[in-house]
């Protein structure tokens, strides 16, 4: 077959990139065309999404895109991160800026939630892991604000529905974004209507939901026109990236009620869980703060989120601030040199959210519970990064009790794969082996949905043989587990029971 391009475009919330995936029939290679920075930016005391800006980058980026070597540029489709939206008014007027999840406006809201509907009923209605910037506490955020806004919204788009809008006019909200709303019934496969209702939230403002492969038909004229992208379709991907990624795992392995693989999400989050056939929305589900969030082919993704890779990449700001400029190398070589299983924190402690100076929150967690405090670089990105693992350890052996299974491979994907150190920690921990890569899974995820769509790849399976086939994964044995198994006895003290 003639080589066929697809165009994933990844916006993640420190930069955005365009890739081009270039398929020959047999094999998948990728083509980075354009890359721009992002980051929310801070006004009048709230934290805002430039979205004209990212559309600006997008529209720049594919006209990159016309003019590479590609060959066709068959479809095109857009992934992003979830939670956050935007707003449509009247006549589909843009109703302000995105406010980014990071904003301060739903510090505190959880708790005063559940005293209008219980977290019982929350649960057992999305099914969703509790989290203070989920959308449906945005939403409710504005409502107790008295948002002139929300009373003027006429429909919610998530960020890449939003995207899509400006790409083809077409306002379609796609379902793995909408799982992560908490505003979503993953049970029934609808929104959450009346729970909206509860919280004063206009249910009108959603629409129905549309499964990654949708066509959205062609660019806008006005998009043609500053591109030069004639004849490319849009199709949704997995809007969510987290989606995109796990599409991606190259397992051959089926989805299944008790599976024998995990996935780790890895970057700024580390999203670990098992693809499974249904929701699993039960008391000990609840118990544990899981989240069931939509996968493509309509799976279920049943996991839970922890803070990555998000330790490291503030301590290498904090210090290049300071003036002193390491790169992820010097980091990295720094770690090693450094001795291990000294000192451990929580990641997932409220400390490390948004600290001014991160490797200052790390010192003072550890003094703080007793322990080493760790003197140099070296030991704080050690500490850092093994602490990630010993959460990912923890969240491990809650997966094999909800799921009742035993899980022999754990999938690491993503960015963070890049981190050998990390990766090796991770089989450490868990004691299980570790297949790490591939690395652009978010953006190879978006691209293979399209391929299915645009009838390339036969099916999920098929698309995943060609990632084995096309980017063979990094193999990784675990290694002194006793002395981790020491050291996880540690770590248990430090988080809540």
């Amino acid at each position: 077959m003639a080589r066929r391009a697809y165009l994933a475009i990844d916006i993640g919330a420190s930069s955005g990139r365009h890739v081009a995936g270039l398929f020959d029939g047999s094999r998948l290679d990728l083509q980075e065309v354009y890359r721009f920075e992002n980051g929310p930016v801070a006004a009048a005391g709230h934290l805002y999404w430039d979205l004209l800006g990212q559309w600006s980058a997008v529209v720049q980026g594919l006209r990159a895109a016309a003019s590479a070597d590609l060959g066709t540029v068959a479809s095109v489709g857009i992934d992003t991160w979830g939670v956050d939206f935007g707003l449509l008014g009247r006549g589909d007027e843009l109703l302000g800026n995105p406010v980014a999840y990071r904003d301060a406006r739903t510090d505190g809201l959880l708790e005063r939630a559940f005293q209008v509907v219980p977290r019982e009923e929350i649960f057992a209605e999305t099914g969703l892991q509790f989290m203070q910037f989920n959308t449906l506490y945005q939403l409710w955020a504005m409502r107790l604000a008295d948002s002139p806004l929300l009373d003027a919204a006429e429909r919610l788009l998530m960020m890449p529905d939003l995207f899509h809008w400006l790409l083809t006019g077409e306002k379609v909200n796609e379902r793995t974004n909408a799982t992560t709303t908490q505003c979503f019934n993953p049970s029934t496969g609808s929104w959450a209507s009346e729970l909206l209702g509860r919280f004063g939230i206009p249910p009108h403002i959603v629409g129905p939901t549309s499964p990654p492969g949708t066509p959205l038909g062609a660019l806008r004229t006005s998009v043609v026109e500053a591109t030069g992208l004639a004849d490319a379709k849009v199709v949704l991907p997995g809007t969510h990236d987290t989606a995109s990624a796990v599409m991606a795992v190259p397992t051959s392995r089926p989805v299944a009620e008790r599976p024998d693989w995990c996935y780790i999400s890895s970057g700024t989050w580390s999203l670990m869980g098992v693809e499974v056939p249904r929701p699993v929305i039960n008391a000990k589900c609840l118990e544990l703060n899981f989240t069931n969030e939509g996968g493509v082919g309509n799976s279920t993704r049943l996991l839970k989120n922890i803070a990555g890779l998000w330790l490291v990449q503030q301590c290498r700001a904090a210090w290049k601030q300071a003036g002193r400029d390491y790169s992820w190398d010097d980091l990295n070589r720094l770690s090693a040199a450094a001795k291990p299983l000294v000192s451990l924190v929580d990641p997932d402690d409220a400390s490390f959210l948004a600290p001014p100076d991160m490797p200052e929150a790390i010192r003072a967690y550890c003094r703080s519970s007793g322990q080493t405090v760790p003197g140099d670089e070296g030991a704080i990105i050690r500490c850092a990064l093994e602490s990630v693992a010993m959460r990912c350890r923890l969240v491990f052996n809650w997966l094999e009790e909800l799921t009742g299974s035993r899980i022999e491979t754990i999938h690491i994907v993503g960015g963070g794969t890049q981190n050998r150190q990390l990766c090796q920690a991770t089989a450490d921990a868990c004691g299980r082996e570790v297949l790490a890569g591939p690395a652009e899974a978010t953006a190879i995820g978006n691209v293979l949905v399209q391929a299915i769509a645009g009838g390339d790849v036969g099916s999920i399976a098929e698309a995943r043989e060609l990632v084995s086939r096309s980017f063979p994964p990094e193999r990784y044995e675990p290694r002194e587990t006793s002395a981790w198994d020491e050291a996880f006895e540690r770590f248990l003290r430090l988080v809540p029971s």
